[in-house]
């Protein structure tokens, strides 16, 4: 299947899908079509969001390596990194409410998802980790919303330990996922169940509610772009480079 970003409304419920045959990594053209949707469904006649992947592998794994590789200078790397810039932005100032739906692990930029949406259902598979540290940069542009989210220090256990998945119920427990379920099946149905419950609640009572509670992020077009730039300088160091390389030839084997 080719990588495809899609979205419906039923019921005033816009449930927007992202597919990527590796593992629902994220290239720029996904990342700058999942922003387009976030921001369409904000902006128009819905109640809430439903963001979710397909497949029934990872949730998302974040950066596509593919382009991490390819970047040549700054410029570039600022540019495939602010693509997960303004997805977040896009998340933040959407108006609606945003269920996450995640149905499997969670990697850099995925937990960036997750820790974005303003309400997390996941299932007991769903690990996270965040790898980034291990490929020479860093959590720097999902850092604030993950920070967010979980705090200071759950973050940077997740920061400085690259390598060592952390299960849903850690998850769950530090505040990353509101709800975690034995199947799939249960998952969906307490997605349906909230979602629509808010459909049948009011616009204008959620929207206040969501400038409540991202209160203090005003700055975050500013600092994730400044974020973003530092990601796009380590990518290009030697270290980085080799790391992805090591990492792609394993997953070959």
């Amino acid at each position: 299947m080719e990588p495809y970003v899609s979205s419906h409304t039923e019921h005033g419920i816009t449930t927007i899908e992202f597919f990527h045959p590796q593992s629902n990594s994220l290239p720029g053209k996904l990342l700058d079509a999942l922003a387009q949707e976030i921001h369409y469904a904000g902006t128009h006649d819905t109640k809430v969001v439903v963001l979710k992947s397909a497949g029934n592998g990872a949730f998302c794994a974040g950066a596509s390596f593919d382009e991490l590789i390819a970047v040549k200078n700054e410029k570039e790397g600022l540019e495939f990194f602010m693509g997960f810039a303004n997805v977040i932005n896009a998340m933040r100032k959407c108006t609606k409410f945003i269920i996450g739906r995640i149905h499997g692990k969670c990697v850099g930029g995925g937990v960036g998802l997750a820790a974005a949406v303003d309400y997390a259902i996941a299932v007991k598979e769903s690990e996270v980790k965040l790898s980034e540290l291990s490929l020479g940069i860093g959590p720097f542009v999902v850092g604030p919303v993950i920070e967010r989210k979980i705090g200071t220090s759950a973050f940077s256990q997740l920061s400085i330990d690259a390598t060592l998945w952390r299960n849903a119920d850690w998850a769950k427990h530090k505040g990353l996922f509101a709800e975690v379920h034995q199947s799939i099946q249960n998952l969906d149905e307490a997605v349906y169940r909230l979602a629509s419950s808010l459909a049948h609640t009011s616009p204008e009572a959620m929207s206040e509610m969501k400038k409540m509670f991202w209160q203090g992020t005003e700055n975050w077009d500013s600092l994730l772009k400044e974020r973003a730039a530092i990601s796009g300088h380590l990518i290009l160091s030697d270290f980085s480079k080799n790391a992805i390389d090591a990492f792609k030839n394993k997953m070959r084997k």
